[in-house]
């Protein structure tokens, strides 16, 4: 009799077990999926190849809201774990790396930790300078990586490499292309023809020469790094407008280059005037 209950009772365990993971298994696939879609938004953001099929607030928006939607997925599949009846990782350990589990468990925390952190300090870049910001927040390429081999891993342990051959693969392609796209050299795409060659610079600028500033009223979208960078030469009025100095003095020559090289949108252009 006992040990027909023992039988029940396992039986139960495992049935509640099997569920818990299944539900892990499918916000953690949720979770690649969106991530994936959060590194494509953010690739044709920042490079502003959309910005003529939507506008400023739809670009923000929509990669914010994919963010979410990522850490909502991985959070889900995080807290999963603590109602498993054979505790794998609990408490401090699905936050922290290296408390427990293994070390495609750490991989994980690793990215959504550091994803977190991006997500919270991204409306931040005001206050900091562009740079130093984009540095960091650039780090999600790091986070993303890490998700990746993460669930790579996970599939593998659990038997699912198969499904992550089929559709994992399928879903990472896009983001590992605009990737490419995104930090490969300019004179690269101009020979593939994914650029027009006459964007390019002609030569090199004399950091210690005075240069003529112009903005393209068209690719610019008032974001405001530029003011952040060199708020002596750019700035952006009540009524939206961005003021900016033509002939800035040489002694800013640094901070206008910086806010050239900040604008998302590369809609600064600088020239070389003579001494």
């Amino acid at each position: 009799m006992f040990a027909s209950a023992d039988v029940v009772l396992a039986a139960a365990i495992d049935a509640h077990d099997t569920g818990v993971r299944k539900m892990a298994a499918v916000s953690g696939r949720l979770a690649y999926f969106f991530m994936c879609l959060t590194l494509c938004w953010g690739v044709l953001t920042a490079t502003g190849w959309v910005r003529r099929v939507t506008g400023h607030q739809a670009l923000r928006g929509g990669h914010v809201m994919l963010a979410a939607a990522t850490l909502t997925a991985a959070g889900t599949h995080a807290l999963a774990f603590l109602f498993l009846d054979e505790r794998v990782l609990g408490g401090l350990q699905i936050v922290v790396p290296f408390l427990g589990g293994e070390f495609r468990h750490a991989l994980g925390i690793i990215a959504f930790d550091l994803l977190a952190v991006i997500f919270v300090t991204a409306g931040m870049h005001r206050f900091f300078r562009y740079r130093n910001w984009l540095r960091f927040h650039q780090s999600a390429y790091v986070a993303i990586l890490l998700g990746v081999v993460h669930s790579w891993f996970g599939a593998w342990a659990n038997s699912d490499i198969d499904v992550m051959w089929l559709a994992g693969i399928t879903v990472a392609m896009p983001p590992l292309a605009l990737t490419f796209l995104r930090v490969a050299p300019p004179e690269l795409l101009v020979r593939l023809g994914l650029i027009d060659g006459e964007t390019m610079p002609a030569k090199r600028l004399d950091k210690a020469a005075p240069m003529r500033v112009s903005v393209d009223n068209q690719r610019c979208h008032r974001y405001g790094f530029c003011q952040t960078e060199a708020p002596d030469v750019f700035k952006l009025r009540e009524d939206g407008r961005l003021q900016y100095r033509q002939l800035p003095d040489v002694a800013v020559n640094q901070a206008v280059r910086s806010a050239a090289r900040a604008c998302p949108m590369r809609a600064i252009q600088l020239q070389g005037t003579e001494k």
